[in-house]
């Protein structure tokens, strides 16, 4: 089931499982729902309380398709599209393996999430391969965007500890 949001091409979906008694089989992501090509795909691990992002790739954007595989996440995504009416807002659910939720980030967002459970593997379909020159990160607490991260004491990797402020990311793209 499609759960659309205010965000124009940013969506939801509830997965359909069939359960039984020696487990579940859910299906996870059909393209014709999104009529959108998913050429790369990869997993993450992290720990509880690891935050990863704010990350966009600024040439090549990417789509992304994200689901859960097993824990739960605080899922963000920052609106960066020029022209949308929601330039610089953000959306933030819970995706997990329970509640069997996944979203479709479209290409000109940054996306971000933080581990919440002990062990946390994320898939993510990509509609772009990975154009590692053109990365970019938007520090994960930036005060302007008003993210309120539910953890106290973070674990973030190097690159986003000196992520750019959204202000510098702004001027560097024109805005």
């Amino acid at each position: 089931m499609i759960l659309k949001t205010k965000f124009k091409d940013l969506v939801l979906f509830q997965n359909i499982s069939f359960k039984d008694k020696r487990g579940y089989f859910k299906e996870l992501l059909l393209e014709k729902n999104l009529k959108k090509k998913f050429p790369f795909t990869v997993m993450s691990f992290s720990k509880k309380n690891v935050i990863r992002g704010l990350h966009i790739q600024l040439k090549k954007p990417q789509g992304k398709f994200v689901t859960v595989l097993k824990g739960r996440i605080f899922d963000v995504a920052l609106d960066l599209r020029k022209n949308s009416k929601t330039f610089g807002k953000v959306f933030k659910c819970i995706l997990s393996e329970k509640n069997g939720k996944s979203i479709f980030i479209p290409p000109g967002f940054a996306h971000g999430f933080c581990s919440l459970d002990k062990e946390n593997y994320v898939i993510y379909s990509c509609t772009k391969y990975r154009h590692a020159g053109s990365e970019s990160s938007i520090r994960y607490n930036d005060k302007k965007l008003k993210i309120s991260w539910p953890v106290k004491k973070p674990i973030i990797s190097k690159k986003d500890k000196n992520a750019q402020s959204f202000e510098k990311f702004k001027r560097k793209i024109n805005l």
